[in-house]
C-alpha cells in the first residue's frame, strides 16, 4: 500500500524544517537534534498519557549507578524493562516517554526505561551489559512476576541480544521480548535499505554511521548479539513480539528474524506496518495509523504475558 498519507505529510515538514537526516556532525550534536525532534514532535498540545506511579531512581551498573524510570499502572501483574531506540548514540528516558507510558497501561505491566549508557564513548558490549544489569535487578526486585524484555529499533536489537545473553548465561527466565523494528544485520545487505534508504525518516547513511559508532570493530559487528540475522542457534528463545514498518530501512532485517526465530521454534507473533515508517511508535497521539499499529502490538505482547502457566502477582 502506499505512504500513510499523515506520514507523507510529516516527512514533508520534516524536510521543509530541516530536521532531518538524523545524523549531525558530531555524537553530541546527534544526541541534542534528536532530543529536540523527539519532544517538538508531540505537539503543543500534548498531554503525557497517565500513568499511577512514575518514579525516577538509579540501579547498579557495571560502570555506575544507571537512572531508570519506572511505570507502575493500577493493576501491574508483569515487569517489563525497556530499553529505548536512538541508534546506540542518541535517546534517554524523556524521549520515549510516551511509549514507556502507553506499554505501561496497555500491558498492565511495570515497566522500566533504562538509561544506558551509549556509543560512540561506550560501544557495544557496554550498552548491553547495563541491560544484562538492569534484568539482574529487576529479578531480584519483582520476584514471581512475568519478566519481559522491550525496545524500538536499537534499543528492539540490545533486547533481542540480552534474550539470546540471558539464554546463554542460564539468566532469569523471560516470559517474552518485544521487539519493534529491530536492527538485526550490521552488514545493511537487506533489500529494503536500498528500498526505503532515503527520504522514509531514517535514511541508510544514518544507519551506517550509527554502527559505525556502536560496533566499530569485525569482532563487534559479528558478536552474535549483535548480528541477530546471521546469529546461530536460536532455539530457547522466549516468545517474541516483532513489528515491522513497510517503509522502513529494516523492514527485510525484522521479517527476517521473525522468521529465523519461528524456524527455530520460538512462537512468534508478527505484526506488520503497512504504509508505516520507521519510528512510528514515537508518534502516538500524532499519527491515527500508528496509534491503531502500536495498540494492536501490545496487545500480542499482553497476550504473551498473559498465558497460562505463567506466575503471576498483583501489585
Amino acid at each position: 500500500m502506499p505512504l500513510d498519507p499523515d506520514f507523507a505529510d510529516v516527512l514533508t515538514r520534516l524536510a521543509d524544517a530541516g530536521a532531518l537526516p538524523l545524523v549531525r556532525g558530531t555524537a553530541r550534536e546527534t544526541r541534542a537534534h534528536y532530543r529536540a525532534l523527539a519532544l517538538a514532535r508531540r505537539g503543543p498540545d500534548f498531554v503525557p498519557e497517565s500513568v499511577a506511579s512514575v518514579v525516577d531512581a538509579t540501579v547498579p551498573g557495571p560502570g555506575g549507578p544507571l537512572p531508570v524510570r519506572t511505570y507502575t499502572p493500577d493493576d501491574a501483574h508483569a515487569v517489563v524493562l525497556f530499553l529505548h531506540g536512538g541508534g546506540w548514540v542518541m535517546g534517554d528516558l524523556d524521549t520515549h516517554d510516551p511509549v514507556c507510558r502507553r506499554i505501561a497501561n496497555a500491558v498492565g505491566a511495570t515497566v522500566v526505561a533504562l538509561d544506558y549508557r551509549l556509543a560512540p564513548e561506550h560501544p557495544h558490549p557496554a550498552p548491553l551489559e547495563d541491560a544484562w544489569a538492569a534484568l539482574l535487578h529487576l529479578a531480584d526486585r519483582y520476584p514471581g512476576r512475568p519478566l519481559a524484555v522491550a525496545g524500538d529499533s536499537a534499543g528492539a536489537s540490545l533486547a533481542a541480544g540480552l534474550a539470546r545473553h540471558g539464554r546463554d548465561a542460564g539468566g532469569p527466565a523471560l516470559a517474552a521480548q518485544l521487539l519493534v523494528y529491530p536492527a538485526t544485520d550490521p552488514s545493511m545487505g537487506q533489500d529494503s535499505v536500498r528500498r526505503n534508504g532515503e527520504g522514509r525518516f531514517l535514511t541508510a547513511a544514518d544507519m551506517r554511521w550509527f554502527y559505525a559508532q556502536y560496533a566499530p570493530s569485525p569482532e563487534q559487528a559479528g558478536d552474535p548479539r549483535v548480528d541477530l540475522l546471521a546469529a546461530p542457534d536460536l532455539a530457547g528463545l522466549p516468545p517474541a513480539v516483532v513489528a515491522t514498518a513497510e517503509f522502513d530501512p529494516l523492514h527485510d532485517e525484522g521479517v527476517g528474524y521473525a522468521e529465523r526465530l519461528r524456524a527455530a521454534g520460538v512462537p512468534v507473533t508478527h505484526v506488520t506496518g503497512p504504509g508505516l515508517i520507521h519510528g512510528y511508535f514515537a508518534f502516538l497521539g500524532a499519527v491515527a495509523a500508528a496509534d491503531a499499529r502500536s495498540r494492536e502490538v501490545l496487545a500480542a505482547f499482553a497476550a504473551l504475558l498473559r498465558r497460562p502457566g505463567l506466575r503471576h502477582r498483583s501489585g
